[in-house]
């Protein structure tokens, strides 16, 4: 067995439950997790550390997902166009929407281990104890580097 095939083996459930927290759709989520180790066949010698191959993994499942959301997105203006007479008022929706890119874009500009962190809690759903563990750390530093994300997000979102 390839020094990949013992990654894939031991990961590749880690990455689909995550995906399925991310994603609420198991044939998306597999489909995604096909994609990640894809990708990271295609980069493994990028992969420094093999006890920080979880969070590597997280990484370019995240990066998955997003292209395939950015994907959606291009096809799917007319159903924007229908969502929109759904009776909610259009200033209320538009405000929410630009609330919500400007904190995505403070988020991509966290610095790592912070965008990676809150981003695998709030996104991904995986406890403290996950996280901690795919970075090869404690719970309790999950913990502190979550909070610390949560400010620097609020810092930059109020700049």
């Amino acid at each position: 067995m390839t020094e990949f095939e013992k990654l894939f083996s031991e990961n590749r459930e880690f990455i689909f439950k995550f995906l399925m927290k991310t994603t609420r759709d198991a044939s998306l989520a597999e489909e995604l997790t096909q994609e990640t180790f894809f990708r990271a066949y295609i980069n493994y010698a990028s992969l420094r550390s093999r006890e920080k191959a979880p969070a590597w993994l997280c990484t370019i499942a995240r990066n998955a997902y997003y292209a395939w959301c950015n994907e959606q997105k291009k096809h799917a203006p007319l159903e924007e166009a229908e969502d929109m007479s759904d009776g909610k008022d259009p200033e209320e929706e538009l405000a929410r929407s630009e609330l919500s890119r400007e904190a995505l874009r403070s988020l991509r500009e966290l610095e790592e281990p912070y965008k990676e962190v809150l981003s695998l809690f709030v996104f991904g759903g995986l406890s403290h104890k996950q996280i901690g563990s795919a970075f090869g750390k404690s719970e309790s530093w999950s913990r502190v580097t979550f909070y610390r994300a949560k400010q620097k997000l609020l810092e930059r979102m109020k700049k």
